[in-house]
């Protein structure tokens, strides 16, 4: 019996670390061609490398266009911020509405919002670049930024809102009690309370919002506002012309390190907020 045991944790284990190597060989080897000669990116595409050397990434931090890529990295930074910024306030307004309060039409714009979920954004594409192009939005980063301000990620709503009903209500009947309005229960009682879940739509906010390339591709066209996306595309030139490609590994490394950075930082309040959410008390 412990014999049977020992060979199935061995084959399980044998069968993860085997599939863990897999998902990380891309990244492996884009950490080790970026330190390749542009000649042997694809001659070569082994793990160890014949030639090592540092020009690609002297070559891709020079970016395009006379703009830096330290420039392009404020960009992204700046534009993340302002998107995890209006998410955790606009979302977590709607969550504490949709899981608190009493309001005509709950059920249905509920519904509404969670059928948001299931229509692809491809589909509103046209329609929202007609718009923001009418309002002389197209160039800038507002077509990024504004709709987070007006709780359109319904994936975050929906999160925080079970988040918010697997809290103790007699917290909140406490606090009414004792004279706390719902401004005052919201803010001092709900808010705190959500932080792991809060914590959780910041950091997805955050990396969704940096890996971004379609939004961006369709809307900034100012190489002095292009983010990481959206440089890295000017690496790879259309048919027919030279691609950069050692320079496009090198700042693709360079700009997944914030992600990692912040991912283990926050990995503990995002693992809670993940197991807590769905948990109905």
């Amino acid at each position: 019996m412990k014999t049977k045991t020992v060979v199935r944790h061995t084959l399980t284990h044998g069968f993860i670390i085997v599939l863990g190597l897999a998902m990380i060989y891309p990244i492996l080897w884009m950490i080790v061609s970026s330190f390749k000669p542009n000649n042997m990116i694809f001659s070569d595409p082994g793990i160890i490398p014949k030639a090592v050397t540092i020009e690609n990434y002297i070559s891709g931090w020079k970016g395009y266009a006379g703009v830096s890529f330290g420039k392009f990295f404020a960009n992204s930074t700046l534009m993340c911020i302002g998107a995890v910024v209006g998410n955790l306030i606009t979302c977590t307004m709607a969550a504490y509405a949709f899981s608190r309060l009493e309001f005509a039409g709950k059920s249905f714009w509920f519904a509404v919002m969670m059928v948001t979920l299931m229509l692809p954004s491809h589909v509103t594409t046209v329609p929202r670049y007609i718009m923001f192009n009418t309002l002389g939005w197209v160039g800038s980063y507002l077509p990024i930024i504004v709709p987070k301000f007006l709780a359109t990620d319904a994936f975050f709503v929906f999160l925080l809102v079970q988040f918010m009903r697997s809290l103790p209500k007699e917290l909140e009947e406490a606090a009414i009690i004792d004279g706390c309005s719902k401004f005052g229960v919201f803010f001092r009682i709900i808010i705190p309370l959500t932080t792991p879940a809060l914590v959780t739509t910041a950091l997805f906010t955050f990396l969704w919002t940096w890996d971004d390339f379609f939004n961006q591709l369709l809307y900034l066209t100012n190489p002095k506002i292009f983010t990481i996306s959206r440089a890295l595309r000017t690496f790879v030139g259309d048919a027919g012309s030279v691609s950069n490609w050692g320079g496009a590994l090198a700042m693709s490394t360079l700009s997944v390190i914030p992600l990692f950075i912040l991912f283990f930082a926050l990995q503990k309040y995002f693992v809670q907020g993940i197991s807590t959410t769905g948990i109905k008390g």
